[in-house]
C-alpha cells in the first residue's frame, strides 16, 4: 500500500537530508516524522502545506496520495482481499458495461484500487458507503431495482447536462411550457431529444434522454439541481406516445412535487404522487372531453379528424387505443401512425 511517506523518503535520500533534520525543520518530533514516513499516521492539510513550502512537493499531490491510501484501507477492510474487491466492484458497478458504453474511461484497468477511485470520481462521492445514504434520499418503490446502477446512470446524465445553458425556472411559465411541447409534438414526426432539450432549457429545466444500464426498469426521474428542475428519461420507448407520456409524467412531478424534490430524487413516489403524475400526463396528451369523443367513434376517419381539430398527435390516440386493447398493436392503424 503506497503512502506519501514512501515519496518523502525518496526525496530526503536523494538530497542527503536526515529524517532527524527534516523533523526539526518541520517542527515535529522524530517519532512523529518516523510515523509519517512509514504511513502510520495521517497528514493534515496544514502539514501538507508545510511540506510543500520545505520541499516544493505540491500539497494537492500529498493530499491525493493520502486520500488514495485511506480509500484503499477502507476498501480492503470491507472486502478483505484485492481479488474479492475486484470481483465485487466489477460486478456491482458494471465496469465492463461502463467501458462498452464509453461512459467512463478507466485509467488503469489492472489496478482495482484505481478502478474504484475512477468510479468514485465518476459518481462524485467520497466512498461506496455513501450509496445507501443516497438511496435514503430517493423515492423508489420498484422491487429488485439495483440502486448502484441508478446512481451510475444519474451520474452520467449529470455530466451530459452540466454544460447546458438553462434559463431561470419560473413556475408561472409552466403552462406556456406545456403548450409549446404539445405543439412541437403535434408538428414533429416522432421526436428529437435535442429539440425537447432546447424547449425545456428555455423554460429553466435540465433534460437528457439516455439509455439506462442493463437490468434497470425505471423510465425516468425528476430532481432539482439547485432550484432548477431536472428531468432524465431512458430510451426504452418503442413509440412516440410512450416518450411523451414519460416526459409529461415527469413534468407532472415538476408541477406537484417540486418541494418534495428539494429533499429527494423522485424515481417513483407514493401511489398518490404517481397517480397524480400519470393523470396529468394523460390529460395533457388527450383531454378527457376529447377522449370521450374518440371512445364513441374510433374509426380511422374520426380519429384523423380529431387529431387535426385538436392538434393532438395521431400517435397519442392510437397509442392509447392500443394500450386499452381497443385496437391491436399489430393493426395497420397503429403501426402506420405510432411515430406520427
Amino acid at each position: 500500500m503506497v503512502c506519501f511517506g514512501d515519496y518523502l523518503k525518496d526525496y530526503l535520500e536523494a538530497r542527503d537530508i536526515s529524517q532527524s533534520e527534516f523533523a526539526t525543520r518541520m517542527g515535529v518530533t522524530q517519532k512523529h516524522m518516523n510515523e509519517i514516513l512509514n504511513g502510520k499516521t495521517g497528514i493534515t492539510i496544514e502539514m501538507a502545506g508545510n511540506i510543500e513550502r520545505l520541499t516544493g512537493i505540491s500539497s494537492s499531490f500529498i493530499i491525493a496520495i493520502e486520500n488514495r491510501k485511506k480509500i484503499e484501507e477502507n476498501l480492503l477492510q470491507k472486502y478483505g482481499t484485492k481479488e474479492e474487491l475486484s470481483k465485487k466492484i466489477k460486478e456491482e458497478y458494471c465496469v465492463n458495461e461502463l467501458k462498452k458504453k464509453e461512459w467512463l474511461k478507466f485509467k488503469d484497468e489492472t489496478n482495482i484500487i484505481q478502478t474504484c477511485i475512477d468510479l468514485l470520481d465518476f459518481m462524485r462521492i467520497k466512498d461506496f458507503n455513501v450509496i445507501p445514504e443516497l438511496e435514503n434520499k430517493t423515492l423508489l418503490k420498484k422491487t429488485g431495482e439495483d440502486f448502484a446502477k441508478l446512481t451510475l446512470w444519474i451520474a452520467h446524465c449529470d455530466r451530459i447536462t452540466e454544460n447546458q445553458e438553462v434559463n431561470e425556472y419560473t413556475s408561472s411559465n409552466f403552462n406556456k411550457l406545456i403548450e409549446e411541447i404539445k405543439e412541437y409534438a403535434y408538428m414533429a414526426d416522432n421526436y428529437d431529444p435535442a429539440e425537447i432539450q432546447k424547449i425545456l432549457n428555455k423554460y429553466g429545466i435540465y433534460f437528457c434522454e439516455e439509455k439506462a444500464l442493463a437490468g434497470t426498469k425505471v423510465r425516468g426521474c425528476f430532481k432539482l439541481r439547485g432550484k432548477k428542475p431536472t428531468i432524465y428519461t431512458t430510451k426504452n420507448y418503442q413509440a412516440k406516445d410512450s416518450f411523451f407520456f414519460e416526459l409529461f409524467h415527469e413534468l407532472g412531478h415538476c408541477k406537484s412535487d417540486y418541494n418534495e424534490a428539494q429533499k429527494k430524487v423522485i424515481f417513483e413516489g407514493s401511489d398518490e404522487q404517481e397517480n397524480r403524475a400519470d393523470n396529468f400526463a394523460l390529460e395533457t396528451m388527450i383531454p378527457k372531453s376529447v377522449w370521450k369523443k374518440i371512445e364513441e367513434d374510433y374509426s380511422e376517419e374520426n380519429i384523423l379528424n380529431i387529431s387535426k381539430q385538436y392538434r393532438i398527435p395521431i400517435s397519442f390516440i392510437v397509442g392509447r387505443l392500443a394500450n386499452l386493447n381497443m385496437i391491436s398493436y399489430r393493426s395497420k392503424l397503429y403501426n402506420e401512425n405510432k411515430l406520427k
